[in-house]
């Protein structure tokens, strides 16, 4: 586990440290889920989930009983985390509450860290390639300032992805991602369609007014560090755990 991607500025990493950005290893569970799975919907033993999720928890100094956890559905709604628990179909998990961290999760799609300490809001963030196409990202900065943030004061942090040289898309699909983000437009190793998500997100949170955007760049097809859908079909699921600090 990390407290922030690889490029995190130095001058402003007080405010991470409760901020936790995990890949696969570190936890209890066995074969394709091996081992630190935080997904409950992908076929995992329960038993091992909580003890997975329970271990993140501690990371962010908070018991399991205060996380709030999205479910994704691939699209921008928001919900505004006001308690632990399970949030269901929603990509952006909004937060005021220094005690309580919303979760995000991937396994190739980004997992994002946003923060306005000065607001004391915070978000995370799921952006796939349907969520570029739907301006998840633009959407989370929305999200925020609705809760008192302001754009320009908000720091993102981009979890790892799947590369554009690994993520071979349709035709359709690049065009359709491109025209919510041009830089999205992207093509495989081979030539073939691809979608660069880092790119694509980082130009949609500027659009929306972000300055202070960073990323881990590693590719999580390419890499054994982080369950990939992509690469595996049945995996896990890593993600990022996000905490206001104390401060806020």
């Amino acid at each position: 586990m990390t407290a922030a991607p690889r490029g995190q500025s130095p001058a402003r990493s007080d405010q991470w440290h409760r901020v936790v950005f995990t890949g696969r290893s570190g936890g209890v569970s066995t074969g394709a889920f091996a081992s630190l799975n935080l997904g409950d919907h992908v076929g995992d033993d329960p038993a091992a989930v909580t003890a997975n999720r329970a271990t993140l928890a501690a990371f962010a100094g908070l018991p399991t009983d205060r996380l709030a956890v999205m479910k994704a559905a691939h699209g921008r709604d928001s919900a505004v985390a006001d308690r632990p628990g399970t949030y269901e179909d929603v990509d952006i998990l909004v937060t005021r509450d220094p005690d309580l961290a919303v979760v995000a999760l991937a396994a190739d799609c980004v997992p994002m860290a946003l923060l306005d300490p000065g607001a004391g809001v915070a978000a995370a963030v799921h952006s796939g390639w349907r969520g570029v196409a739907a301006d998840a990202a633009g959407a989370a900065v929305a999200a925020m300032v609705a809760q008192g943030a302001q754009p320009e004061r908000i720091s993102a942090r981009l979890g790892a992805a799947i590369c554009p040289a690994c993520y071979e898309v349709s035709e359709d699909v690049r065009h359709d991602v491109a025209a919510s983000a041009p830089d999205a437009f992207a093509v495989t190793r081979s030539g073939r369609p691809a979608v660069a998500l880092h790119p694509a997100v980082r130009q949609q949170l500027r659009r929306a007014g972000v300055t202070e955007i960073t990323a881990d760049p590693t590719c999580t097809f390419e890499s054994q560090a982080f369950f990939s859908h992509r690469r595996d079909g049945v995996t896990g699921r890593h993600g990022v755990v996000v905490r206001l600090p104390e401060s806020a």
